[in-house]
């Protein structure tokens, strides 16, 4: 049979009523057996036809709590099926796993076992009925039922049926009786009673007494219901003819299969004792406090005899008294004074009934009753067992979150048995009463666990007797991290600063950041932001280590390119979501002293010569030239510094230290040669420094000629170079036809004019002579190094060394232009003899042997020491060849164009 009980507290509110009630305890019952089912609700609202309503409005309860009572025999085998659990409460086998089901008992031995896969219940230990409840009926025991997620307490309370595995059994072995012979007819003996641990029917029903011609058996019941035998003498004792009778008393239980008890009787029949002892009372009454020390007096009783001498002494006895008695109260035997002996435990027995007999020297026997009733006192402290505790508990639990359900029970009884359960104050939690004996506790603010993560909830249960007695229990409850903190870093920016060319994979710095969540909410993993204003990632730079936020360069960085990058760093956790923080880094790549001066003036050319012409009547501090150099490094490692390592002459040039500017510094002698060499070092100011030479020559000359035939006499160490010989033979090929062409054309030309000429004499005519102007070569660059640039323009006479130096605006300074003309114009007399024709192919003519003559000179002096001596001598053959045929014109100036790299 199983019986299902659903029990909540609280207010209802009856839908269909529309009335409030406040206070209301509903207790509905539904019982099946054999396939009928009753509904009926005790209290003071009967609803026949509304229970499932008033199912639905508990589920609105905190917990919801079915009562099921189970029915079985006692002496089941282990494993047995008590009942459906999952069934009987209306629940799937997935919420009973999901809530993680159990049994909480507190109790030693657990007698059941909830199968969660199946859900059911089963037996798990041997029930002995007679040892779990003893004489008391109806036997059961419960047990709680507890789920979670959500919180459900569901009784189980089950029922011990009684079977017949107990034969009645008499205390003694053998009862033995001393009656006179002359005992009266209807003399009663009582036997005693037999013990059947067994109840109901099956416990003991009657007693059988042998057949005997002298005692009939009389059946007589105790106020506790049990029963006992007396005999009763229906035919006088005759010593003389039987001194002595063996009788046998059988008690019999009502079970099937029946089972009995025997005991044997033995009768001493004695000489005559008229007189049986009477007690004044038939019940005597006390009370004794539990827990009385031993010989704390209970109560006397009195029994008086009418027989004379011995057969009026009395002795008191206990009759039939069980073990357990014995241990607790004694009588004295003369007095009839009982008294404690033992413990005494009110939670054990509230009650004691003794059977007091008062018997004569002549066998006779009174019999009385004594009823002792023991007084409860506070010995007993609440007992608190945790049906249920949810540690951890989420941090971000709702307010009235259940945490724990605490059963609470103490053995006391009245106000010694009373219990209320409080927590310390401060704490955010509260404690209710649901049930009875359970208490509920439930959280009373929101949670922060990053401020305290850990709470000790220390839980006392007081009962309300005049001395109260407590018990203290202390629950450790942990909070669950909820992810509700992003990572935070140390600083919201940081600047590092690390050295150019730095090698790949090298360790720059370490952001840190911190997470109060834990566990995994707190495990920070660091990102680098891929977005960048230049649009170039920062990945093919830097690289982060995920774990530790380790930064390492990626590649080597060069000052001169980059100078500083800026990008974002992300923390981010692994909570779900996670949360994660930005922080911003400058990188700023420090400068390294790794390129040296770079010469900008003069430019050292293979191939060609650079000279620099300085006149010998140069004053103190002139400016010959000046080195111009340049840094790509930054800050002092760009600071160059200028010094003159070798020097033809050192006395005679200085370099200036932070300009780079050669000055002369004294006067130019005679002695002075004419070509100085001079190694100029370029210094930066970095650790370590670098530096870069150049060499500077200088031509001490006041002419060109002068320069000219010097230079020629220089040699270089060159490699000979056979295309440059073929292309230098093809160039010279060109020019001599050319050159030859342009005499035949000028031939042809003054045969034509020559016609003319004829007619212009003819006409008396006049033309005036336009003077020549020799061409002007000047520098047309403009990006030397000095602070002005000089144009060079040089006039020289064929019978004179001396020429004019005329300084002009240049336009480059690639260009040192040598312009040597005659200041002469014809006279008078001759221009007028002289024709259009005639000036016309005069200067054409020159100017054409002046230049094939300064190309035939500047191969010869460039490529002195590159062509075969063959070949340079045919050069200075043509060029002594060309200066017969202009020498033949005999014309007062010759014009030079020379032109030379500087």
């Amino acid at each position: 049979m199983t019986e299902i009980v659903w029990t909540y507290g609280g207010f209802l509110t009856s839908l269909f009523f529309g009335k409030t009630y406040s206070g209301i305890f509903l207790r509905i019952t539904m019982a099946t057996k054999e396939g009928r089912r009753r509904s009926h609700i005790d209290g003071s609202i009967f609803i026949r036809k509304h229970w499932q309503v008033i199912l639905l409005l508990a589920s609105f309860c905190d917990i919801i709590g079915a009562q099921i009572r189970y029915s079985i025999p006692e002496e089941m085998k282990v494993g047995s099926l008590i009942g459906n659990v999952a069934q009987d409460l209306g629940l799937d086998l997935k919420r009973l796993r999901s809530g993680r089901a159990r049994i909480v008992t507190g109790e030693s031995i657990q007698y059941t076992e909830l199968k969660s896969d199946k859900g059911i219940l089963v037996v798990s230990e041997r029930i002995d009925r007679e040892q779990l409840c003893g004489e008391i009926t109806p036997c059961s025991f419960s047990f709680e039922i507890i789920l979670e997620n959500p919180m459900e307490l569901h009784q189980v309370t089950v029922e011990i049926l009684d079977i017949n595995d107990n034969a009645p059994v008499f205390r003694k072995t053998e009862i033995n009786f001393e009656i006179s012979e002359a005992a009266t007819l209807g003399s009663r003996f009582v036997l005693g009673s037999a013990d059947d641990p067994d109840v109901g029917i099956n416990a003991l029903q009657n007693y059988v007494l042998s057949p005997n011609a002298h005692f009939v058996l009389k059946d007589q019941s105790n106020p506790d219901g049990s029963k006992y035998a007396e005999m009763v003498l229906q035919k006088a004792l005759d010593r003389e003819e039987n001194p002595r009778l063996s009788l046998k008393l059988t008690a019999v239980d009502g079970g099937n299969p029946q089972r009995s008890g025997t005991v044997n009787i033995d009768i001493t029949v004695l000489d005559n004792n008229d007189n049986v002892p009477v007690f004044n009372q038939t019940v005597y009454k006390s009370t004794v406090m539990e827990n009385a020390p031993r010989g704390t007096y209970v109560t006397t009783v009195n029994a008086t005899d009418a027989d004379a001498g011995s057969n009026g002494l009395i002795v008191y006895s206990f009759s039939d008294l069980k073990k357990d008695l014995k241990e607790i109260f004694s009588i004295d035997e003369s007095t009839g004074t009982i008294s404690v002996v033992g413990a005494i435990d009110f939670e054990q027995n509230k009650r004691y009934e003794i059977r007091v007999d008062a018997k004569d020297h002549g066998g006779f026997t009174g019999t009385s009753k004594v009823i002792i009733e023991v007084l409860d006192i506070n010995d007993n402290a609440p007992v608190m067992n945790v049906m249920s505790f949810s540690s951890p508990v989420s941090e971000d639990s709702p307010i009235g979150t259940t945490i724990a359900i605490i059963n609470v029970k103490d053995a006391d009884s009245g106000n010694n048995g009373q219990v209320t359960c409080s927590i310390d104050r401060g704490l955010p939690f509260d404690i209710k009463s649901s049930l009875a004996n359970y208490y509920t506790l439930v959280t009373g603010a929101l949670f922060d666990r990053e401020t305290l993560s850990e709470y000790n909830i220390t839980v006392t249960a007081v009962d309300s007797g005049s001395s109260p007695l407590s018990t203290v229990k202390t629950l450790r409850l942990t909070l669950s991290d909820v992810n509700d903190n992003a990572p935070i870093f140390e600083q919201k920016m940081y600047s590092v600063y690390i050295m150019e060319n730095n090698s790949p994979g090298l360790s720059i710095f370490t952001v840190k950041a911190r997470d109060s969540d834990a566990n995994q909410n707190a495990r920070i993993s660091y990102y680098l932001d891929e977005k960048q204003s230049d649009g170039t990632s920062v990945s093919t730079y830097l690289s982060i280590n995920s774990e530790t936020g380790v930064l390492h360069a990626v590649r080597s960085f060069d000052f001169e390119q980059i100078k500083q990058l800026s990008f974002i760093v992300k923390a981010q956790d692994g909570g779900s979501p996670p949360l994660s923080s930005n922080a911003t880094l400058h990188l700023i790549i420090r400068d390294q002293n790794d390129n040296a001066p770079q010469i900008l003036y003069p430019i050292q050319t293979s191939g060609s010569l650079v000279a620099e012409i300085v006149p010998r009547s140069a004053d103190m501090g002139y400016l010959v030239t000046k080195v111009v150099a340049v840094d790509v490094d930054s800050g002092q490692n760009a600071w160059l510094s200028y010094k003159l390592q070798k020097a033809t002459e050192r006395a005679l040039f200085e370099v200036g230290a932070q300009n780079g500017e050669i000055r002369t510094i004294r006067q130019i002698t005679d002695k002075d040669a004419f070509k100085q060499k001079l190694t100029v070092v370029v210094e930066d100011n970095g650790q370590p420094s670098r530096s870069a030479t150049v060499s500077v020559n200088v031509a001490l000359a006041d002419s060109f000629p002068e320069v000219l035939s010097e230079f020629t006499d220089m040699t270089h160490d060159k490699e000979y170079n056979e295309n440059l010989t073929f292309y230098l033979v093809l160039a010279l090929a060109v020019v001599s036809f050319l050159f030859i062409v342009s005499i035949i054309s000028i031939l042809s030309v003054k045969c034509y004019r020559w016609r003319r000429e004829q007619m212009f004499y003819k006409s008396n005519g006049n033309l005036p002579v336009i003077p020549y102007y020799p061409p002007l070569y000047a520098d047309v660059g403009g990006t030397g190094t000095l602070q002005h640039v000089y144009n060079y323009e040089v006039c020289r006479t064929m019978d004179s060394r001396k020429s004019d130096l005329n300084y002009g605006r240049p336009c480059s300074e690639s260009i040192i232009s040598l312009d040597t003309c005659g200041k002469d114009t014809l006279p008078h007399a001759n221009r007028e003899r002289l024709t259009m024709d005639d000036a016309g192919n005069q200067v054409s003519f020159i100017s054409l042997l002046g230049n094939f003559s300064f190309l035939v000179c500047f191969l010869s002096f460039v490529f002195n020491d590159e062509l075969h001596p063959p070949m340079l001598q045919y050069f200075k053959s043509q060029f002594v060849l060309i200066n017969i045929v202009y020498r033949l014109y005999k014309t007062k100036c010759t014009y030079f164009s020379f032109n030379f790299p500087v």
